[in-house]
């Protein structure tokens, strides 16, 4: 299992977003490029209504694919085949959202929503410690709450109207001086 949250965030702002981190946990940032597919509400999956992402990391080199179920519990043959990295890591992905409009063309990929950053605030979780992991991922999180909210996948969050004035303290030193 793996705990999610996701918000918005102006593209704007995702550089006071790195500071933020950066401060915060102290690791740098991480490039990566992938290419996502996503099949939503597959029956056999659950009655809650969920996703399946298919992603491929492009970066390495050889593709390395990789499979997200985002709902209910899976249910079936195949559910218990799936392997589940364990461990309390707390990743921060904020994306870029592009669409193709040719196969494997990512270099003609057009921007879905221009000026917008998903992120996505993730941990592994086993059903022994879930509700650490809740409770880890919640604490973390309002620490972030200046520049963006956060919640459940396919929970609406909006864009925070005083992030314009958190990134601003961010980015500067009292004096008006960027980092």
């Amino acid at each position: 299992m793996e705990c999610v949250v996701q918000g918005i965030i102006e593209t704007q702002h995702v550089e006071a977003l790195e500071i933020l981190l950066l401060g915060l946990c102290g690791v740098p940032k991480e490039p990566l490029r992938i290419h996502e597919l996503c099949l939503k509400s597959c029956p056999n999956l659950g009655a809650v209504q969920s996703e399946v992402r298919i992603i491929c990391d492009l970066e390495p080199p050889e593709p390395c694919w990789t499979i997200r179920h985002i709902g209910g519990s899976m249910r079936g043959a195949g559910a218990d085949q799936i392997s589940v990295l364990r461990g309390a890591q707390i990743t921060v992905t904020v994306s870029s959202i592009n669409k193709m409009l040719k196969l494997h063309a990512t270099n003609e990929a057009v921007p879905v929503t221009p000026g917008m950053q998903l992120v996505e605030v993730t941990a592994p979780a086993s059903s022994e410690n879930y509700s650490e992991v809740v409770a880890a991922i919640s604490s973390f999180c309002e620490h972030l709450a200046p520049l963006l909210h956060l919640s459940k996948p396919s929970i609406p969050t909006g864009v925070v109207p005083t992030a314009a004035a958190a990134a601003a303290s961010l980015m500067s030193d009292g004096g008006g001086t960027s980092l």
